[in-house]
């Protein structure tokens, strides 16, 4: 774990989980929020990983393999596109990007040499070369839609990107809003590429923000991530990702069998959900924490976070079968500690109001 040097910033409070090496926050994860907001702030992303794709053979590559027409990919133009596995399951989200002479691709904290090893394996004979740069470039994230010089990431979440051969990206979503009405296009973010030597003078005098607020309006945006909203069974359909990250027209890549089969018969087995949690307690439920109807398991806590204005919210996945309108509760604490032995009290029933995300 590479530790961001702007954690010696005053007030910095480290993160831990997923997050560890930046700051969780600055002092003020309210008043960052609204920074955030308002434009006026930038999130140490240090953490992330990047990973280069040059060579003439790059795009056509990266689109044979994934879920996202890549082809007809403009310079600058940022797109997401997703690693399945052979039975369609998500293995690695990609921030993507090209210069008009390399492909910049983003990932999460510590996926990078994961994804580094599988490019290399299908390298085969074409004219493309890989490499991890993580430790050369880092990535600060800013409330801002405005492209760059071809290394900046805008995020594309929620609506669909034309790009491909002639076509756009499919709009067709199980999202129960459309994008118009998406809490998600209130949120502009992007991902901007400095060398790591050169980040604290890349911040300059911006008001930093920690992942804390990040990640409260990533949520309140019901924006999936990686290892947040997924585990090792997410199929892209059950978290709304055919919303920016898959192209249903396109040709034949790892997993697509399952992305169209599900497409067609519309019937992911969970569903994605945004909680209202009660907030007359301190707790907040982690990552993991059941989620339960009638005193019945169906579902888990995947994000939770205190929202500057709603107050403490949650992404879950449930079960599909779950009513739309059903009382559920997030169990605090119920899920398992780092060690079996660990001593934990009860779990604490924190009551959750459910807006639909994915439609049953």
């Amino acid at each position: 774990m590479t530790r961001s040097p702007l954690l010696q910033r005053p007030g910095a409070v480290a993160a831990e989980g997923p997050d560890a090496g930046v700051a969780w926050h600055y002092g003020d994860p309210t008043g960052e929020q609204r920074a955030l907001v308002a434009g006026t702030a930038v999130v140490d992303l240090s953490h992330r990983g990047t990973v280069v794709v040059t060579g003439p053979d790059r795009l056509s590559w990266l689109h044979s393999m994934t879920t996202q027409a890549l082809t007809g990919l403009s310079p600058a133009s940022g797109v997401e596109s997703l690693v399945l596995s052979p039975k369609g399951h998500v293995e690695h989200a990609l921030h993507v990007v090209d210069d008009g002479a390399a492909t910049w691709v983003g990932v999460e904290p510590g996926t990078a040499p994961a994804l580094l090893e599988w490019l290399q394996r299908m390298r085969f004979m074409l004219r493309v070369e890989v490499e991890d740069v993580s430790a050369d470039w880092a990535v600060l994230g800013e409330p801002s839609a405005a492209t760059g010089d071809g290394t900046v990431w805008v995020d594309p979440w929620p609506g669909a990107t034309p790009i491909g051969e002639g076509g756009s990206a499919d709009t067709a979503s199980y999202s129960a809003v459309s994008t118009l009405e998406h809490p998600g296009a209130a949120r502009p973010w992007r991902e901007v590429r400095v060398p790591r030597a050169q980040l604290a003078e890349a911040v300059g005098d911006r008001r930093l923000a920690g992942t804390w607020a990040a990640e409260a309006l990533r949520v309140e945006a019901w924006r999936p991530r990686l290892g947040r909203e997924t585990d090792h069974r997410t199929i892209p359909h059950e978290v709304d990702w055919l919303r920016s990250a898959v192209h249903l027209h396109k040709g034949c890549y790892r997993g697509q069998e399952t992305v169209a089969r599900v497409h067609n018969l519309g019937r992911p087995p969970r569903r994605l959900v945004f909680l209202h949690l009660d907030g007359s307690g301190h707790d907040l439920p982690a990552h993991g924490d059941d989620v339960v109807l009638a005193g019945r398991k169906v579902g888990h806590v995947t994000t939770a976070a205190r929202h500057h204005e709603l107050g403490p919210v949650a992404l879950a996945l449930v079960k599909r079968s779950v009513a739309v309108d059903a009382e559920l509760f997030a169990l605090a604490g119920s899920a398992p500690g780092p060690s079996p032995e660990e001593e934990r009290d009860a779990p604490r029933p924190i009551a959750a109001a459910q807006e639909v995300v994915v439609a049953p």
